[in-house]
């Protein structure tokens, strides 16, 4: 029996990190994406997490992993961006973001939630953006927020179960997703690094060992961890 890490959007970027940096210390890895990673030690279970079923088909898949585990790590790692204002957001992108960044964290922590022994980990991955605002980036934002919320009630409603939750909040992470959402244009990463104190992007496994880190720690519990090189703030 290993311990196991059950993490979401492990095809790419922050997630294909933390799939690795986990495999290392021996866990059983468990995957849920469309797209299946690159790792061949990854377990993969296809799962669009808009789908409206996605849930039914996938925990009967998951639940031989859960049953097998020493204990359990949960990664919410899978995200979904949108480049919008208040001026222009339509129902349905906003109802599609929430659905990626917060229902579905929600619903697979409440299936999975009856078989986590004790010293397990629930581990939210935020952004800068679950506490503060930039223009052009309301659903994204709102979704964040909401995200840094479920974590606290999730760490208030497990009290005594001897799990514990943390919210980790990346700042500009070299990914696929940042480099499409900036147009895959070098000047405006660029102008990116520049507004960090360290003038650089954080790397993948960067954040992949600060995910590691809190879901060792029972003590960060409730914990917003924010992961982003110090950015500048003017």
């Amino acid at each position: 029996m290993k311990p196991l890490l059950i993490i979401t959007g492990a095809s790419s970027g922050i997630g294909a990190a933390t799939a690795e940096r986990f495999l290392t210390d021996g866990y059983q890895v468990v995957n849920l994406s469309r797209r299946a990673p690159a790792h061949a030690d990854v377990v993969h279970i296809e799962t669009d997490l808009t789908a409206a079923d996605w849930l039914t088909t996938t925990l009967p898949q998951l639940m031989p992993y859960l049953e097998a585990a020493t204990r359990v790590t949960l990664v919410h790692n899978a995200g979904a961006n949108a480049r919008d204002s208040i001026a222009d957001v339509t129902g349905n992108t906003l109802r599609r973001l929430l659905e990626v960044n917060v229902v579905a964290p929600a619903l697979l922590t409440q299936a999975v939630l009856p078989s986590l022994p004790a010293g397990s980990s629930i581990i939210y991955v935020g952004s800068t953006l679950s506490e503060i605002a930039v223009p052009n980036s309301v659903s994204y934002a709102t979704a964040k927020h909401a995200l840094l919320g479920l974590m606290r009630a999730t760490c208030q409603d497990l009290a005594g179960r001897q799990i514990h939750t943390a919210c980790v909040c990346p700042g500009f992470t070299d990914t696929a997703m940042l480099r499409q959402h900036v147009g895959h244009s070098e000047e405006v990463l660029a102008a990116l690094a520049a507004h960090v104190t360290q003038g650089r992007l954080i790397e993948p496994a960067e954040i992949a060992e600060t995910i590691w880190f809190c879901s060792q720690q029972p003590v960060i519990n409730g914990a917003v961890i924010h992961a982003n090189l110090g950015q500048c703030q003017s």
